[in-house]
């Protein structure tokens, strides 16, 4: 099964956050990542960045913000037309999830962390 390159919205350098766990699940599965905050920082090497870099390609955004932080990201998360939105437990957001689903974007209402676990990332 070929890498998916997922963005992480709302990853954290914290360990104890369930958005740095996904990364360090999805590093480990061998999916590339993609980490973007509000404040720059790492995860390990990784740089958590705070700009969706320019003319990256992404199968999937999962989202670890609630609805309201969600809003400054809207048009540019739309504009990546990636394969799927994963909104992980908290950060449901119902008016993103239904313009995704206009663009063509499969939304999931899961937890990546389960997802990979039980390999139906």
């Amino acid at each position: 099964m070929p890498a998916k390159t997922t963005l992480v919205l709302g990853a954290s350098p914290k360990p104890d956050r369930y958005s740095h766990m996904a990364v360090r699940r999805l590093q480990a599965g061998g999916h590339p990542v993609i980490a973007v905050a509000y404040r720059a920082s790492h995860i390990g090497d990784l740089p958590i960045v705070t700009e969706i870099p320019e003319g990256v390609s992404v199968d999937t955004v999962t989202f670890y913000l609630n609805a309201n932080n969600q809003r400054d990201w809207e048009d540019r998360l739309l504009a990546l037309k990636p394969k799927r939105f994963i909104f992980n437990p908290g950060a449901e957001n119902h008016h993103l999830a239904e313009l995704a689903r206009k663009a063509g974007i499969e939304v999931v209402n899961g937890c990546t962390l389960v997802m990979l676990a039980s390999g139906l990332y």
